[in-house]
């Protein structure tokens, strides 16, 4: 047994009964669920449709993301969540770069490292090092001022820990962010990278080993191992290049708002949903969020 999720944007809910119910009469489905009103709602299926992907190419252009999956074991045990672009809007390398005068330069590096087009340890060195010599007290002025986190976030991890899950953090960025992050939106714990600091100023370095595409990959076999479950108990959600382990080993892997190049590897696709997503998808009607 399959099933077809639908969902939209719930800042901007426009899933309507009829598309929902020509969707289940094209594919021979069962009774529809609906999750939320207008916003997100579930068809079971007997078998996964032949044209899924032409239906996911008409109903973006309406606003309407769509993913089928398998119905059973949906309700996953570990949360693996990337930072930057994900659980926050921003990449924060990118931000302190902006605020040392060099943002473009950085950007552009940033950008070619999640479309994949860079190896991502190689770009962050040399992202890193352009930022030698900055006050390190930038970072909590960046967090405060700059850094936003993405709509859904806390929900999702409330109601995944209230449902017995442990949530994970597991970022390409620098600790000093991911620290924050992880204690605003109710982490377990986190991982990432540490940005070197002498004399009160970047040193223009981060520590080795760099956690990067085979690190996230990494660690999740080691929590997975810790937990005693099996990756298929794992929802993994990412946006670039880097998160492209991670969410093909996760028994659910999701790719939020992602780069093509991820997009296009990935079966679960949202683009227009917020991270609530990842709780209709496990099946989570609004109803049963934790705030």
């Amino acid at each position: 047994m399959y099933v077809a999720t639908l969902l939209t944007d719930p800042a901007r809910p426009c899933l309507d009964a009829e598309t929902v119910a020509a969707l289940a009469a094209d594919w021979g489905g069962g009774p529809v669920r609906w999750l939320a009103p207008d916003e997100a709602a579930e068809v079971p299926l007997a078998a996964e449709p032949a044209d899924l992907w032409e239906r996911w190419a008409v109903l973006q252009t309406r606003g309407i993301d769509l993913a089928v999956q398998p119905a059973a074991g949906r309700r996953k045990r570990l949360l693996l969540a990337d930072m930057d672009s994900t659980m926050i809007r921003q990449e924060c390398i990118d931000e302190l770069a902006a605020v040392a005068g060099i943002g473009a330069e950085v950007a552009a590096i940033t950008a070619r490292a999640m479309n994949g087009e860079l190896e991502f340890e190689g770009a962050l060195r040399a992202r890193v090092a352009l930022l030698r010599g900055l006050d390190a007290g930038v970072i909590d002025r960046v967090m405060a001022e700059r850094i936003r986190f993405t709509p859904g976030g806390r929900v999702l991890v409330a109601t995944m820990r209230a449902q017995g899950a442990h949530c994970v953090l597991v970022s390409g960025g620098f600790t000093a962010f991911t620290e924050k992050v992880a204690a605003a939106l109710g982490f377990h714990e986190h991982r990432a990278n540490l940005l070197e600091v002498e004399g009160g100023r970047l040193a223009g370095t981060v520590a080795e080993p760099i956690l990067g595409r085979e690190a996230k990959v990494a660690t999740l076999e080691e929590i997975c191992a810790r937990l005693g479950i099996t990756s298929a108990e794992v929802l993994a959600i990412g946006d670039g290049a880097n998160d492209l382990g991670m969410l093909g080993r996760a028994g659910m892997g999701v790719a939020l708002h992602a780069k093509p190049v991820v997009a296009a590897e990935c079966r679960l696709r949202v683009n227009h949903g917020d991270l609530t997503a990842a709780l209709y998808l496990q099946g989570y009607a609004r109803a049963e969020f934790t705030s």
